[in-house]
């Protein structure tokens, strides 16, 4: 398959999908309502919509690492955040596993601003792309994190 866009569409696609699969699957449950949350603790509609945008944004990333930057490393980097954002849902709300999810979101942090340090030299774009989930992650470790203190 030579067109670019359908390329795109399914290298989003192959990030949208599983990550709605891992969302449907590790439900938060009454296990999540029952635990005490921040104040700033956002509503459980927020999270859908707003983890399907980002995934559409590190397919499209995905997209363009893998057809344009050209760097293994990059691309490890890449695999390395996917692999972590996929673990957390099973960790935090199939294993009830606080402590462990906010050391897997707090690497999936670190790589996310490796990927965007190394990117914005060969792949200025695809840096750029991930500043929104370097944001959401990184509400997401202090959500964690407060969730954890609280509980």
């Amino acid at each position: 398959m030579r067109n670019p866009m359908v390329q795109m569409a399914l290298f989003a696609a192959g990030v949208l999908i599983p990550g709605l699969l891992i969302g449907w699957l590790f439900q938060p449950g009454l296990w999540y309502e029952q635990l005490e949350k921040p104040a700033f603790n956002p509503p459980a509609q927020v999270f859908g919509p707003a983890w399907a945008a980002l995934c559409v944004l590190i397919g499209i990333t995905g997209w363009r690492v893998w057809n344009r930057a050209g760097d293994p490393g990059l691309r490890a980097l890449w695999s390395a955040q996917l692999a972590l954002n996929f673990a957390w849902s099973p960790v935090f709300f199939g294993l009830g596993a606080i402590g462990a999810a906010l050391a897997v979101v707090s690497l999936l942090l670190v790589t996310i601003v490796l990927f965007i340090l190394r990117a914005r030299l060969r792949e200025p774009v695809s840096a750029l792309l991930f500043l929104p989930y370097l944001l959401w992650v990184s509400f997401a470790a202090i959500l964690n994190a407060a969730v954890l203190r609280l509980n």
